[in-house]
């Protein structure tokens, strides 16, 4: 049987995306018939990453612990695509997107003498980062256009692009209810008082909003939604189970998933799946590439002006949400677990 390591990496107590895609492909892998297991990789607290990076290329997965040679490795992000093995493929997910994208908004947040220091760093972990991608990997797959764009941006490192499917959940279309519906880490990247300065910009007060999800952000929203007297209509849900995040989607009028410049999200294709449109921005990145406007969900401007726009049409036309969510399922459908792992296992002769 072949056996095929899945390597991601995580830091401490907190549990990504990135986690949940790398679970969900040792789960189609073993559908597939390979021996799949999960390596999670330490990913040091800011500063220290070159140590992470050194204890991950050091760590032989050339076999297993009763010495039957591991087949493939296939890892997602820093840096656990510093992992040496012949057959490795990276399904990236993202570098340190303080040393790439966001390094200007990390940058203004620090002192100028820290500033000389991190540019160093940052010099050095994108010289890292190219020649592992390059070298040390065999294959590279990005998980979206917005992150194969970036690997050109900072390095001209090509790619081929594989959109990973939502996680398999019992998914379902039970009712286009009466509240748009979020989830997400409660950071301010994924702009949810975008969503809430729209809500307050509404003419229809029909629809409510329900977040799930929690994080630094939580106070701050707190008083946005005190601010606009929106108490009794946007609701900060925390954290839900996957049984309860199920059901919202199932029950929700639209799905609003409007971050910035997000590497991909699969929260687009969760929707999807349970028949529900998606309400993104033109520079949301992933979850833009695949929602088309007016078609699947809305892209549109990131301004509560815009956003209260489509949010009155949604309210207005619950009709208008079915039809959006009929087509969106079809677009699921074409983003299989199957098809991925033969993507992920197919190596040129």
């Amino acid at each position: 049987m072949k056996r095929i390591l899945v390597v991601t990496s995580g830091a401490l107590f907190v549990r990504g995306g990135h986690t949940v895609i790398a679970e969900e492909t040792c789960a189609a892998l073993r559908r597939a018939g390979v021996a799949a297991d999960l390596l999670i990789t330490p990913q040091n607290r800011f500063g220290r990453q070159f140590s992470a990076y050194l204890a991950t290329w050091l760590t032989d997965v050339g076999e297993s612990a009763d010495g039957h040679p591991i087949d493939q490795v296939i890892s997602f992000r820093f840096p656990s695509y510093a992992v040496r093995h012949p057959r490795h493929v990276c399904w990236l997910n993202h570098r340190m997107r303080e040393y790439y994208d966001l390094w200007e908004r990390f940058a203004s947040g620090i002192s100028w003498r820290a500033r000389i220091k991190e540019r160093a760093r940052r010099r050095a972990m994108q010289a890292v980062d190219r020649a592992l991608l390059t070298r040390n990997v065999t294959r590279l797959v990005a998980q979206s256009r917005t992150i194969q764009q970036r690997l050109v941006r900072f390095g001209g490192v090509p790619s081929e692009v594989l959109y990973p499917p939502a996680p398999e959940r019992p998914y379902r279309t039970d009712d286009f209810g009466d509240y748009i519906f979020a989830v997400s880490r409660l950071h301010p990247l994924k702009r949810l008082d975008l969503l809430v300065d729209a809500v307050a910009r509404m003419r229809d007060s029909s629809l409510g909003v329900k977040i799930a999800g929690d994080g630094e952000d939580r106070s701050r929203l707190e008083e946005l939604i005190a601010h606009h007297g929106l108490e009794g209509r946007v609701e900060l849900l925390g954290l839900v189970s996957d049984e309860a995040l199920v059901e919202h989607y199932a029950r929700c009028r639209a799905v609003f998933f409007a971050p910035w410049n997000e590497d991909y999200g699969f929260v687009t294709l969760e929707a999807f799946r349970s028949g529900k449109p998606v309400v993104t921005a033109l520079d949301s990145g992933g979850p833009a590439e695949l929602v088309v406007h007016e078609k699947t969900g809305f892209v549109v401007e990131p301004t509560p002006e815009r956003m209260a726009e489509c949010l009155d049409q949604l309210a207005a036309d619950r009709s208008l949400a079915e039809r959006l969510g009929h087509a969106a399922v079809s677009v699921a459908a074409r983003h299989t677990w199957a098809d991925a792992v033969d993507v992920l296992t197919r190596f040129r002769s």
